[in-house]
């Protein structure tokens, strides 16, 4: 689904909607007090949110893997791989497909090896069972199938928690208040506009995604998303020196038909513009059309890596 706008206020129609949103944080906490979560053998990081999408959590987890592996660890991903139709595999991304696996695993799955299966638990003894030392929980921490060592809360700074309701009247998974309980630190990305580490009172690590390409060949770009916040990709776009001419939003995890990206490459033919989509959308596009289409690789560049992973290494302990 694409990000409502009204999301962002407390408009007329999220008021309307409060009561489905008070019910589905009602059933999120139910969930989680009824399951009992099991434990494994090795230490599970939780890369969460209680936002829906749009946070940066995906490069956060592969930031973090990278730290982890300069750390002689040997970490693995373990994800319930939404949008495709495997379960209990471990990502191949030479022979898997983003409708095999899911669009977040195949491009997790560049940094350190994927186990994708909804029943965390089971991923993570896989996970065991191939030689991780430690598991990085991409999402799920409202899953309560699997134990978290530690768990990070994923914010971006400059949008916050939106209006601060619960989805569907706003974006939030569950209150903050009932998400800072069961977390162990947050990570905020960009400028902290809304004062969360304030807020959420726990220690905070701060960062910001910076574009990997510095090369422009042709300033003209028509440029699609289809993720939770677009406008910070477009954003991104125009910090590298691009003219975005056109934008194109498509809803988080949209899996594009022919017919969608024939017509984004005449589109872009017809303005002599060149076309770039994120990292995440690139591993969806068939080859027939990638040739066509550029990505622009971000990163993760933390205010104090060497604290982050002190703090990761400190609370994993066995």
């Amino acid at each position: 689904m694409k990000t409502p706008k009204y999301w962002q206020s407390n408009s007329f129609t999220s008021k309307i909607l409060s009561p489905l949103g008070f019910l589905y944080g009602f059933m999120t906490q139910l969930r989680l007090k009824l399951k009992s979560p099991h434990k494994v053998s090795i230490p599970v990081v939780c890369i969460g949110n209680i936002t829906a999408g749009g946070t940066g959590k995906t490069p956060v987890s592969i930031s973090i893997a990278k730290l982890l592996a300069t750390e002689m660890y040997h970490p693995f991903f373990v994800s319930r791989g939404y949008g495709g139709k495997l379960q209990d595999v471990i990502v191949n991304n030479k022979k898997h497909t983003a409708k095999d696996v899911g669009d977040e695993p195949l491009l997790l799955s560049k940094q350190a090896p994927v186990v994708v299966n909804a029943n965390r638990y089971a991923a993570a003894q896989k996970a065991v069972e191939q030689g991780a030392d430690i598991i990085i929980m991409d999402d799920g921490f409202q899953n309560p199938s699997l134990h978290k060592d530690l768990s990070f809360l994923v914010f971006d700074g400059n949008y916050g928690i939106g209006n601060g309701k619960i989805i569907p009247s706003g974006p939030l998974r569950e209150t903050l208040e009932n998400g800072i309980k069961r977390a162990d630190a947050i990570i905020i990305l960009g400028k902290d506009k809304h004062d969360l580490a304030k807020r959420c009172g726990l220690p905070a690590f701060f960062g910001h995604t910076e574009a990997v390409q510095t090369t422009i060949n042709n300033q003209d770009v028509v440029a699609f998303a289809g993720i939770g916040h677009p406008q910070k990709f477009y954003h991104t776009l125009k910090q590298q020196g691009f003219n975005v001419v056109k934008t194109i939003d498509f809803p988080d995890h949209h899996f594009y038909t022919r017919e969608e990206l024939e017509n984004i490459i005449n589109e872009a033919k017809k303005l002599n513009a060149q076309i770039y989509t994120t990292s995440k959308d690139f591993v969806k596009i068939p080859p027939l059309y990638s040739q066509d289409i550029n990505v622009l690789e971000v990163a993760v560049v933390w205010d104090n890596p060497e604290e982050l992973i002190s703090f990761i290494k400190q609370k994993t302990k066995q």
